[in-house]
């Protein structure tokens, strides 16, 4: 099944990656998933809600902290009742947050496992120093890339955050 999602998705990119350079590629990429999946997390979660129950949080552990120092037993426990009644819309959000989060993962899966099949062991960008984090990655995947180049993974984690950060400040998400 998936040899057919790759052929198709072939068809449909393979000019552009036989065309351009992999940086290009990835990038691109990484900015079109990044601002899908910001856009499906906008659509499917209730953002005022998440703001919501972030203020109160702060709240509370102020309220806590100054319960504690006071040490007024009968305060302590009116704050921990809180806590958890918002722990309890705290998980109601959580499975708010699902639904994007099974939307998304598929896409990621088979995106990265076609993206494996043209830029497995290349290296997308070259910094210009040896980076420890890189060489760090390249040991914990096994790959032969050396230090100073990252690969497509890499990258396109770093395009795909950057999009995603950039949309998430336009729409206002926090």
């Amino acid at each position: 099944m998936l040899e057919g999602i790759y052929a198709f998705l072939d068809s449909l990119f393979g000019p552009f990656i036989t065309g351009y350079h992999p940086m290009w590629v990835i990038t691109v990429a990484g900015a079109i998933i990044g601002g899908t999946y910001t856009l499906i997390y906008y659509f499917f979660t209730d953002i005022e809600k998440q703001r919501h129950m972030q203020k109160l949080a702060k709240e509370l552990q102020k309220e806590m902290r100054e319960a504690q120092k006071s040490g007024d037993e009968k305060r302590i426990k009116k704050v921990q009742k809180k806590q958890m009644e918002l722990m309890k819309m705290q998980s109601e959000l959580m499975q708010q947050q699902m639904v994007p989060m099974l939307l998304t993962l598929p896409i990621f899966w088979i995106f990265f496992g076609w993206l494996r099949r043209w830029y497995v062991e290349v290296g997308i960008v070259k910094a210009p120093f040896n980076f420890f984090l890189f060489d760090w990655f390249h040991k914990w995947q096994h790959s032969a890339l050396p230090p100073d180049q990252l690969g497509y993974v890499g990258w396109y984690f770093l395009t795909s955050y950057a999009v995603g950060m950039i949309l998430r400040k336009f729409l206002n998400m926090g």
